[in-house]
């Protein structure tokens, strides 16, 4: 997916063509309709909570061999033929608007939901068939429901057998859910957003999971489900859910299911017929267990890929079977691929979190070899997919603000042949380029990176330091990508030093590292703050003025800015919070509970973390920015907050965003909310009086 040029808002569908290395565009939105959506309230939902601000075709699925894809545009569905000369895009006559198209591993059907109901269309005839409709007026089906999208990074509700001959689905049941109600008081004419958020301590989706038959006529009723059992009330959460091909060949629903604690993970298989499961791992942790990218797969032996902690370590440990496959010492990120007997996996070496590298191991040779992008050299962050020893390999380094994508034939031999490296047509940045070092500073080598004005020159006068963390779980900031440092370059070259730090919580260290806020969400992650900013100006060789200290973050960042000036003003002298978790029992269960249990039985912990007791105690300047149509930290976090700092008496700034949500994509309120920011800081600083 790729616009046409650096400003294109519409992305267009391209093929590369392995063998030529041509490529070439097979559905552009405008050719088909307008490029402007009229998008489905299911898909805006569905957008946000992958954070898509991206318009034309994001989204697409393909058949097994590669042949057909189906795509959506304003709610209607597409399919579109990738052999031949027929590229062009055919509607298909769907019933109602069309969330998330799945096209079967033969290419004849898609399978899409529209209204709660999962529907399956043929593509030769056209036949529309429902095959699971909803039940009650609070149930969907084949739609992730909001936590699994929001926290486990399951994005899919339903999923095609090897076969093509059935469907594994999720029924989602919302009806125990807490309703809440998001207005935006810029737009009075509109009615409320009424949504099912399932806040820390209260109920949430009841999920299950059944396998249907899609053999049937168009008037036929819809197929029973085929249930599968395990101990719901046990393991609630549904994590991730697919197929493998069984011993003799057959299809085999498989799926994981978590605890509400998150201190057990299961991993299960089943009988699609009759339902039973079997289980076949279960982790569990004195914490939580992590839900890791791309975990659990199956080799094409059958064996079963998962991450476990090897027995007196302290690091994630990829497995298949009882054979660990990464490398000792390696901080496993994410199984990439699986490719028969070859597994594709990301991982950051002990010492250097920022490198994020892809290694191939091959389960038949026994060899575990890095992958490197053809031609480059050096720290970066790298991405993949691996089908039919073709590899598709992304990086991002210090030297380019974008991302380089190439492509690779034979990537299972020492002799890979690169097709292809993707032009990107991204507009790059009118800056001079980044100015930034990163080391691990103080006591506890807190992975760092120091972000220098483009003029910047040793032996300058000191530079006022602006803090720029996210702080938080599943969130690491320091990274070798020039992408990550763009924002914070241009806060530098207003007249800052930007000071990164990831400490304790943060990925990319170790197990240690993440667990360390186990019930403390606050306390840790505002020391290591701390420590980062005494440590920085030995480490890095750069003077600071440690009597002018502003922090900003957004979300988990907001949180940890405001946090700042209210309990350590001595080291933090302004902030601005943008979108801040300022009480945590209005935050979602899964997120939350993982980290500071449950607020009936660990009200100390909920109360250690909240913002709003501080409130008396705020004596510097703090500014609080906020999406009134955020459906993720919603507006009544800051108006709490504003609410406590108001009856306190303590002055404090609080700036609206009109029909923004989470993260404000509109191009003016972005650019603008970066100049209010600096003017905000200048003033609180007390630089402009120089």
């Amino acid at each position: 997916m790729r616009g046409r040029h650096g400003t294109d808002p519409a992305a267009c569908l391209w093929v590369l063509e392995c063998v030529s290395g041509d490529e070439w565009v097979v559905a552009d939105p405008r050719a088909i309709g307008s490029a402007d959506e009229d998008l489905p309230p299911e898909e805006r939902a569905r957008r946000e909570r992958l954070r898509e601000s991206g318009g034309g075709i994001v989204s697409y699925s393909v058949d097994a061999s590669f042949t057909r894809a189906a795509f959506t545009l304003s709610g209607r569905l597409y399919y579109v033929e990738l052999v031949g000369d027929n590229a062009t895009p055919l509607e298909l006559p769907a019933v109602g608007p069309v969330i998330d198209p799945v096209l079967d591993p033969k290419g004849e059907s898609v399978a899409y939901v529209s209204g709660g109901a999962i529907h399956v269309i043929g593509i030769g005839d056209g036949s529309d068939r429902v095959i699971a409709e909803p039940d009650g007026p609070d149930v969907t089906w084949g739609l992730a429901e909001f936590l699994a999208a929001e926290e486990m990074s399951r994005y899919r509700g339903m999923w095609w057998s090897p076969d093509g001959a059935s469907l594994l689905a999720a029924r989602v049941d919302d009806s125990a859910v807490r309703r809440w109600h998001i207005s935006d008081p810029g737009n009075p004419e509109a009615a409320p957003q009424v949504m099912a958020y399932p806040a820390a301590g209260t109920d949430n989706a009841e999920v299950r999971l059944a396998v249907l038959a899609v053999s049937g006529s168009e008037a036929s009723a819809p197929p029973r489900p085929a249930w599968l059992d395990w101990d719901r009330e046990a393991l609630p959460y549904l994590v991730s859910a697919g197929w493998t091909t069984g011993p003799e060949g057959n299809p085999t629903a498989v799926f994981s299911a978590q605890s509400r604690a998150q201190d057990v993970l299961t991993v299960f298989s089943a009988d699609p017929v009759t339902g039973l499961s079997f289980e076949l791992l279960t982790e569990r942790s004195k914490t939580w267990v992590e839900n890791m990218p791309g975990i659990p797969a199956f080799t094409g032996s059958g064996r079963l890929l998962w991450l476990g902690v090897r027995s007196g370590a302290t690091e994630r440990v990829l497995y298949a079977g009882e054979e660990p496959i990464s490398m000792p010492g390696q901080y496993v990120r994410a199984l990439a691929d699986v490719d028969g007997e070859r597994v594709l996996y990301s991982a950051s070496e002990p010492g250097v979190p920022h490198h994020v590298g892809l290694w191939l191991h091959d389960l038949k040779q026994g060899s575990c070899t890095e992958v490197e992008f053809p031609g480059a050299q050096g720290p970066g962050v790298h991405s993949g997919r691996l089908r039919g020893d073709t590899l598709v390999v992304q990086r991002r380094d210090l030297s380019a603000p974008g991302v380089r994508t190439a492509v690779v034939r034979e990537a299972s031999t020492e002799t890979r042949q690169r097709v292809a490296e993707i032009a990107s047509f991204a507009e790059r940045p009118d800056l001079p380029g980044v100015n930034v070092r990163i080391a691990s500073v103080g006591e506890r080598r807190i992975p760092a990176a120091l972000v220098l004005p483009c003029w910047y020159e040793v032996g300058s006068e000191p530079l006022p330091v602006l803090m720029d963390p996210y702080g938080g779980p599943h969130a690491q900031r320091v990274l070798g990508a020039q992408g990550a440092y763009l924002t914070s370059q241009w806060f530098a070259d207003q007249g800052f030093a930007v000071l990164i730090a990831d400490g304790r919580g943060t990925p990319g260290v170790g197990l240690e590292w993440e667990h360390a806020i186990h019930k403390d969400v606050s306390e840790v992650v505002l020391a290591d703050q701390a420590e980062a900013l005494r440590g920085a100006s030995e480490e890095f060789g750069v003077e600071l003025d440690l009597d002018r200290v502003a922090i900003r973050g957004w979300s988990f960042g907001g949180y940890l800015a405001a946090l700042a000036v209210l309990r350590r003003p001595d080291v933090f002298h302004a902030a601005i919070a943008g979108a801040p978790v300022t009480d945590w029992r209005l935050y979602d269960t899964h997120y939350t509970e993982r980290y500071l249990g449950f607020p009936d039985s660990d009200p100390l912990a909920y109360e250690r973390a909240s913002l709003l007791g501080d409130a008396s105690g705020l004596r510097r300047p703090l500014m609080l920015v906020h999406g009134l149509a955020d459906d993720n930290v919603v507006f009544a976090h800051s108006q709490r907050l504003s609410s406590a700092l108001l009856a306190a008496g303590r002055p404090h700034t609080v700036l609206p965003l009109s029909g923004a949500t989470h993260m404000p994509t509109d191009e003016v309120v972005s650019e603008n909310l970066l100049l209010l920011q600096v003017r905000f800081l200048r003033e609180s600083l007390d630089l402009d009086a120089e």
